[in-house]
């Protein structure tokens, strides 16, 4: 007599039954559209309205076209063009961008390459190294760890070149499209002099005489202290600011050409 298969027991392999409020997800299609600049490739599922960097395309080179950077890149429908690049691996505007693993960076330090490409970066006037995937065990590639820490002080000390560490390609591709993004917002008027945020009345008070060619803090908090505005230091006559003795006939035929002209 033929046992009776315990049914419960019996592991089965369970059948997925699509959501009856969810349709099925299609693949996505992508297809190559042109952004505003011509020669730019934009590849893209919708409109070029969702470009991230419509006007500052991202000069990949062409040995970086079969990489996962310019995949990830062209998933996220960014205005990319590739080139045959001299000098760096990815041009966005007067920005040169040279990227290395974390393993060719250090076999780039061994076998003197780098040292070539940290020069050549430097002919343009923005520059910078990516590092991708930093690792921490340096004992893996057979360098003593304070070559490669030597490396990068020489590269941030002496070669003056900013280093950006990314995680991964897709992380490398997200700060690329951020620099890109960068140059499509207006320039905005930089200030003549650096300063910190004024909080104070009196602050923004002796900020505004220590522009003035030969007045220091001290002679600044002088003249506060007596004419107590800066409305009554520019109404000053040259009598009463030579009686103060704190300013040389020269500083003040300066001070008062630039308050009449």
């Amino acid at each position: 007599m033929k046992p009776i298969e315990n049914i419960f027991t019996k592991s089965r392999t369970p059948r997925v039954y699509p959501h009856p409020l969810r349709p099925a997800k299609r693949p996505t299609i992508l297809t190559p559209r042109v952004c505003p600049n011509q020669s730019s490739i934009l590849i893209c599922e919708g409109t070029i309205r969702n470009c991230p960097n419509p006007k500052a395309p991202i000069i990949v080179d062409t040995r970086e076209k079969q990489s996962l950077i310019s995949a990830n890149l062209i998933e996220k429908k960014a205005n990319i063009k590739f080139e045959k690049l001299d000098i760096g691996d990815y041009l966005i505007e007067d920005t040169i961008i040279e990227r290395k693993t974390f393993s060719d960076f250090v076999s780039s330090m061994l076998n003197k390459r780098l040292l070539e490409q940290l020069l050549n970066i430097k002919k343009y006037s923005k520059h910078f190294l990516i590092i991708e995937g930093f690792y921490y065990n340096y004992n893996d590639f057979n360098v003593h760890k304070n070559a490669i820490k030597g490396m990068l002080l020489s590269i941030a000390t002496d070669f003056k070149i900013p280093i950006i560490y990314t995680e991964n390609e897709e992380d490398t591709a997200n700060f690329l499209i951020l620099v890109a993004k960068r140059y499509e917002k207006p320039k905005s008027q930089n200030t003549i002099r650096p300063t910190k945020t004024l909080k104070t009345l009196e602050e923004q008070k002796q900020f505004i005489l220590e522009g003035f060619p030969g007045i220091g803090p001290v002679a600044t908090e002088t003249l506060l202290k007596k004419f107590k505005t800066l409305k009554n230091v520019f109404n000053a006559t040259e009598k009463e600011l030579k009686e103060m003795k704190i300013l040389s006939e020269d500083k003040l035929e300066k001070f008062f050409s630039l308050l009449k002209n």
